[in-house]
């Protein structure tokens, strides 16, 4: 059995989604030092940093935030699919059976992104026209491996809307680096924040 880390470190250094909050770690207390008996810190980032989960309530007002979404769904078989194409979009989808699946992860070359600290705006994104044809094949859950599914700088948010109004959780931020594509065992646990439209998670994969 192989456990999969899929998760990006959040630092300083991560790349932010342009208009999100930057990350900052601050160590306000060091062991050994003015006496401090301890180390401490202090953390600030947006809801959506790193690897982490949008809810419904990231783009609808009345949708289901992110200490409510039921964990059967963050926890369970997902397949990873990997896409060689510029974007993803129903056609690049065709090559694929869902039927068995109510969880994909796209690998995609973002992944390979992870290894640049500034933010990359021409990366692979899902679109609409995709995310119709995802819940139409019943997947409730659809993870990419970059800070959003949807294309840079988008208008109307089609691909989130598309997916959220499904109810279909979406995972954003993800390293595929190291996973080649497949059947696993998904556990996905975001930081349950009381009325949070996203928030940070520990994501691995499990290969039996």
């Amino acid at each position: 059995m192989k456990i999969y880390d899929v998760t990006v470190p959040i630092s300083n250094e991560l790349a932010s989604y342009p208009g999100d909050p930057a990350v900052r770690i601050k160590r306000t207390k060091k062991l050994a030092k003015d006496g401090a008996k301890y180390n401490l810190s202090s953390y600030s980032f947006g809801s959506h940093a790193g690897t982490h989960i949008d809810a419904p309530l990231h783009v609808l007002e009345n949708g289901l935030s992110v200490d409510q979404l039921p964990l059967e769904m963050l926890i369970g078989r997902a397949r990873v699919v990997e896409i060689t194409a510029p974007r993803i979009d129903r056609e690049a989808l065709q090559e694929f059976d869902f039927t068995t699946h109510v969880r994909v992860l796209f690998k995609t070359r973002n992944s390979y992104l992870w290894g640049r600290n500034e933010f990359v705006q021409d990366y692979v994104y899902i679109t609409p026209d995709a995310a119709q044809f995802l819940v139409r094949e019943g997947i409730k859950l659809v993870g990419i491996d970059y800070l959003s599914v949807e294309k840079y700088e988008a208008e109307d948010l089609g691909t989130h809307l598309e997916l959220l109004n499904a109810g279909t959780i979406i995972i954003e931020g993800l390293d595929l680096r190291e996973v080649e594509p497949g059947d696993y065992e998904l556990m996905c646990l975001p930081l349950k924040v009381l009325g949070g439209d996203g928030a940070p998670a520990r994501v691995v994969l499990r290969q039996n």
